[in-house]
């Protein structure tokens, strides 16, 4: 059972975590970070759901990963919950822009399974634990300082990182700037079209060359000559209703 050389920190807590002796630890409730060099050391779990007590893994417990669970060798630390929340991390941190402005949220990241290095963040501009917001990828170059409950960068809005998952919201505004741009361009080429037309020839000749065609296909005898007296006949007078 392999375990991949990179992982998403929340498809991690939402494995089962099992040990080598067969017993379940429950679901990940938190990473154990190391912020000030971006790393994960380990990560918690929740044996029982009435249960105040947490199980503390290391990384380099993890032996393997499949579908539904971690499989981990050895045994936890034991803490609790209060101990728990005083671990320090950057998730759910708040990322300020170069001008001191709140521009989104740090909701999760990837690692490396084997050193722990936090490769890159994904920002979140709403509540992270909203589930389908977008995600945008923050590399550590853009990360200027960080402390407890805040991430400063050197970029200014969210447009300048790459987005890695959409929401809908997200999509319908995309779709939406696109078909103006579409629409825009489109407008561009007509009226460039048109005054191409309008530059090739003055507009009489057009008129003109419509007056001939009609001329040569409806006469004077045709048009002032033409016997209407056959058209209908008393008979049929009779049968159109609206007469």
């Amino acid at each position: 059972m392999k375990i991949p050389k990179q992982y998403l920190l929340s498809n991690l807590l939402h494995l089962n975590t099992r040990c080598n002796h067969g017993l379940d630890h429950g679901l990940g409730v938190m990473a154990w970070m190391h912020p000030p060099v971006h790393r994960i050391l380990g990560w918690a779990t929740k044996p029982s759901t009435l249960s105040l007590k947490r199980s503390v893994w290391r990384l380099d417990q993890m032996k393997g990963i499949s579908y539904q669970q971690v499989f981990v060798m050895g045994k936890p630390a034991e803490s609790d919950q209060s101990t728990i929340d005083r671990f320090p991390t950057l998730l759910e941190a708040v990322l300020i822009n170069k001008n001191s402005q709140k521009i989104a949220n740090i909701a999760d990241f990837i690692f490396d399974t084997k050193t722990g290095n936090i490769i890159y963040y994904l920002v979140s501009r709403s509540n992270p634990k909203l589930p389908g917001t977008s995600r945008w990828r923050l590399d550590l170059n853009k990360i200027t300082d960080q402390e407890a409950g805040c991430v400063s960068s050197n970029i200014i809005s969210l447009d300048e990182l790459p987005l890695l998952k959409t929401s809908i919201r997200q999509s319908l505004l995309l779709r939406s700037k696109k078909l103006r741009d579409n629409f825009k361009d489109i407008s561009n080429i007509a009226n460039q079209k048109l005054e191409g037309w309008l530059d090739e020839g003055p507009f009489e000749n057009t008129v003109e060359n419509i007056s001939d065609v009609y001329k040569s296909n409806y006469n004077d005898d045709y048009l002032y000559n033409r016997d209407y007296s056959t058209s209908i006949t008393d008979d049929d007078s009779e049968e159109d209703p609206w007469i």
